[in-house]
Formats: C-alpha cells, structure tokens, sequence
C-alpha cells in the first residue's frame, strides 16, 4: 500500500512542496509517490530538488513522458541529486504516465530504458491529454480509448512489471461507471489503478481484490496538502522476485514487491 498527495489548483507551488516535506515522513513504510511536474514545465528540477532525501519517499510518477531519451534525462537528474545527498543510487523509482498517442507508441521502449522504471500508467481520462491528443470521443465500453489502453498494458507486461497501473476514473459521481470501468480494467489485466475520490475505494477493492491480502496504492488528493482531503485505493496483482535478466517479473514497491516500487504518492502538478 503507498500514498499520493495531490496538489490542488489552488494551492502554490512552494506550499505543495512544503506539504510533501512535511507529510511524506510521517506517512509510515516508505510508500509515499510524487507526481512532478513535466521536463517542459520549467519546474521539473525544483520539484526533484525539493523532495528526493525526503523520509518516506519511494518514488516518482513522472508525467506526460513521451520518448526514450526523455526517461534518460529525468534519470540523469534523479541520479545527480541522488549522488549530490548521499541517497543510495537507484534507489528513488519512476512510473511512466502514458499521456499521448508518441507516449502509447514508445511505451516499451520507455518502459526497458532504466531499471528505475518499475510500472507504467494509463492516462486514459475522459478530456485527458491522451483522449485530446487521439482526437476521439470517449466511452466506458465503446473502442476509442481501447487500443491504446491495451497496448500500455501490453508494453508493462512485455517489460515484465508485475504491477501494470490503469488511470483515474475523472467522473466522480458517476458511481456505476466507475464499476463499469474498473470491471473492464481488470478484466483487460490491469492490477491497480489511480483513484481521485474517496467513494471509489470500496469498489475498487471489491472489483480489484489485493491478491493474498496485498492493497498496493493508495492515493490521497490534498488540497493544500491535507492528508485525507481525499483517498484512493490503487490494487495490484501479485508479488514474485524481481528477476531483469529473465523472465521474472518486475516487481514495484508499494504497487507490488521485491526490486521495484512500494508505491504510494504525491503530486505536485494537477495532472489526473
């Protein structure tokens, strides 16, 4: 189980980081993730620099990624901080969000660029950049989104992450949907995704049963970096040893287990 701490659209920068320094050390087990701001931001590197060496930090979501050399950058950056604090290397790890049709495209190409990519996740919201960017309409059932959702999936599978993540559900109030939605999810062989909204964590865990007791991701929306301004719950599959060279899967820590991530999380940006 892990945590994530979103930003509200109304809290500043500074104070959001200030939240993750302040909350992340005391949210137990090294589960907290943090959503960044993008390479084309101009905030990238200050966000980095503001959380790793944080206590309770596991790992970073990285947005809107889109090509190899992109990964490489932001591990070059994490690794220097890394070095520059004496954090173990390697030791902070990344989740790529796929967030357009370029990024659906070198999923997995991304996905084997560095051992610190333990998951990818599906940024597959209704109005989301990836929707905008394919041009489509949206629907629960309905083919539009489905080619690319599954070939993110595909991508985590043959990069042999244990833990592949499907994306939020935007309509909150849209309870039966949600069902609908996360059904599908799990039956297309996702095994965890992100939540927005307390009301979406009972069925989740009902739709996406923790295999051997094991909830994976838990993610927290603040608005000003309160904790319990909202909670969700993100479940995985199972957990076996990670294993690079063969046919092991790649486990997450706090998404699933072994040399990956335990996943929880904060974000920085507003990105879904």
């Amino acid at each position: 189980m892990g945590c994530r701490l979103t930003r509200s659209s109304s809290i500043s920068k500074a104070d959001a980081r200030a939240g993750v320094r302040a909350y992340a050390p005391k949210i137990p087990g090294n589960r907290v993730w943090v959503r960044v701001n993008g390479l084309d931001s101009g905030l990238a590197t200050d966000d980095l620099d503001a959380i790793i060496g944080v206590a309770g930090l596991a790992g970073i979501f990285l947005p809107k990624v889109e090509a190899r050399d992109e990964v490489m950058r932001w591990v070059a950056m994490i690794g220097a901080i890394e070095q520059g604090r004496g954090v173990t290397p390697g030791a902070i790890q990344v989740v790529l969000s796929i967030e357009s049709a370029r990024g659906v495209l070198n999923a997995y190409d991304m996905a084997i660029a560095a051992e610190r990519v333990v998951s990818l996740t599906f940024g597959g919201a209704q109005d989301g950049d990836l929707n905008t960017d394919l041009g489509c309409a949206w629907s629960i059932d309905g083919p539009e989104m489905l080619h690319a959702r599954s070939q993110t999936l595909l991508a985590a599978r043959a990069a042999r992450f244990d833990t592949p993540l499907d994306g939020v559900f935007a309509n909150v109030r849209d309870a039966e949907g949600f069902e609908r939605d996360t059904a599908l999810s799990r039956r297309l062989g996702y095994r965890g995704r992100k939540l927005i909204h307390p009301s979406q964590i009972e069925p989740c865990n009902r739709l996406l049963p923790p295999e051997r007791g094991r909830a994976r991701l838990l993610r927290a929306r603040i608005g000003g970096v309160r904790p319990g301004a909202g909670a969700g719950q993100c479940l995985d599959h199972r957990r076996r040893p990670h294993d690079r060279r063969g046919d092991g899967e790649r486990c997450a820590p706090g998404l699933g287990g072994g040399r990956g991530v335990e996943k929880g999380g904060i974000a920085l940006d507003e990105g879904k």
